[in-house]
C-alpha cells in the first residue's frame, strides 16, 4: 500500500529532537565544512555578541526534511525553500512541524516550520515532494 495515497490536505507531519548538543554541532561543522566557532566554542560566541553557541541554520534545515524519510520510497523532495526566523541554542528542543497545503497531480505541497520549546518558529518554509 502507498502511504502518500492516505495524505488528505490538512495531513500533519511531526518529530519531536532530543535537545540540541554541542556534539551534534561539532558533528555538522565536520560533516558540512563550515568551522565558523560561533556554532562549537563558547567564547567565540560571546565575542561575536551572541548568548552562546548557536546552531548552524543548515542543520536545522536539514533536520527539518527528516519529517519527509519514511515516504522516500514513494517520493522525493522536488523543492525545497525556508527562511530562517530565530536562532537555535544548546538545548534547545525543536519541534519539526510539516502541514499538506495543496495536492497537484502528482506533488504534494507542504508548509514546514522547527518550532523551539518556547513554541517560536526558528524556521519556516515550504516544501514539495513528487511522487515517482
Amino acid at each position: 500500500m502507498n502511504i502518500v495515497e492516505e495524505f488528505s490536505v490538512g495531513t500533519p507531519l511531526e518529530i519531536t529532537l532530543p535537545p540540541v548538543s554541542r556534539l551534534d554541532l561539532i558533528k555538522y561543522a565536520g560533516a558540512s565544512g563550515d568551522f565558523n566557532p560561533i556554532h562549537t566554542i563558547d567564547e567565540e560566541a560571546t565575542k561575536a555578541g551572541l548568548p552562546g553557541i548557536i546552531a548552524h541554520g543548515m542543520w536545522t534545515m536539514g533536520n527539518l526534511a527528516k519529517l519527509f524519510t519514511p515516504y522516500y520510497e514513494e517520493v522525493f523532495l522536488e523543492d525545497y525553500s525556508v527562511a530562517f526566523k530565530g536562532m537555535v541554542f544548546l538545548n534547545d528542543v525543536l519541534t519539526l512541524k510539516a502541514s499538506l497545503v495543496s495536492i497537484q497531480n502528482d506533488r504534494y505541497y507542504f508548509d514546514v516550520a522547527a518550532l523551539n520549546q518556547k513554541n517560536e518558529a526558528v524556521v519556516k518554509g515550504s516544501a514539495v515532494l513528487k511522487r515517482f
